[in-house]
């Protein structure tokens, strides 16, 4: 990679810019701190009172599962739109009808930040996701994610039957091949898990690059008072190619999807993207 290039330039650990205006990075700190304590207290809401509630009009498990995969949509929304009014982050996309006409497709993205996943959900109307294993541990979260989502600590032929079922349903499936957030040194090596769900089910892959400036302060290990150094968090995803399995079903399965999870990670690739990347100015 060239030296001072623009994926170094966002990914880089060390050295982060210097902060200009001290001010508004304290603004900005203090802004993210007051994010994620509405997030905290609306999970509450939800768990406590919305699904209480929504049981008593949506008692079969597959519509409770439906609808609430929106409801959780539009409090995605409205929490995305909270931090825009704070100026703790900013979220654009020229891709907005593609995102809420998606149904039955797998959605595979790059995964630099924390609020990736809310981000996504909050253009997707109808999202499944898998989720990590903590998050359907002896925590409030869990009562949102072990209804609604997949949990990674199934065995394969679960999760696999569960992904299946829900996109036979009609729901769109986010994957984030990398299974982790990014490294700040760049992109994890992408896992095969999207590739084998699309050749068993036919349904198509569409990527998402999430781009933007740096997310420092949201990537993995990254302590809770740090942020960019210089503007709010700025994500700007954009809808790639897609890539429909049935153009490998001449090929033996592992090959197949060996072949297509090469090719995601070629799509999503950083140097592949620089034109969504923002450099710090």
């Amino acid at each position: 990679m060239p030296e001072n290039s623009p994926v170094e330039n966002i990914y880089s650990f060390e050295n982060p810019p210097p902060v200009k205006n001290y001010p508004l990075y304290c603004w900005h700190i203090f802004a993210k701190i007051l994010s994620f304590t509405l997030f905290g207290l609306g999970t509450i809401f939800i768990s406590i009172i919305a699904f209480p509630f929504m049981k008593l009009f949506f008692w079969q498990k597959d519509r409770f599962r439906k609808a609430g995969h929106h409801f959780i949509s539009i409090m995605f929304r409205f929490f995305v739109c909270f931090m825009t009014l704070i100026r703790a982050s900013h979220l654009t996309t020229a891709d907005k009808k593609k995102f809420r006409s998606l149904k039955s497709s797998i959605v595979v993205a790059n995964h630099p930040s924390l609020l990736d996943v809310v981000m996504l959900i909050s253009l997707i109307p109808d999202a499944d996701c898998i989720v990590n294993s903590y998050l359907v541990g002896k925590n409030i979260v869990h009562i949102i994610a072990s209804k609604l989502y997949i949990p990674n600590s199934l065995s394969y032929e679960e999760i696999m039957e569960k992904c299946l079922a829900s996109l036979k349903a009609g729901s769109n499936l986010i994957i984030f091949p990398e299974g982790t957030r990014s490294l700040p040194s760049g992109q994890n090596k992408f896992k095969k898990g999207a590739a084998r769900v699309a050749l068993a089910s036919s349904c198509p892959i569409v990527p998402v690059y999430i781009g933007g400036n740096d997310k420092r302060g949201l990537r993995k290990h990254d302590p809770m008072l740090r942020y960019n150094t210089r503007h709010c968090y700025h994500y700007d995803l954009h809808i790639k190619e897609s890539v429909h399995p049935n153009e490998y079903k001449e090929m033996p399965s592992p090959a197949a999807a060996k072949r297509i999870t090469a090719r995601l990670a070629t799509i999503l690739a950083d140097e592949n993207n620089r034109e969504f990347i923002k450099i710090y100015s």
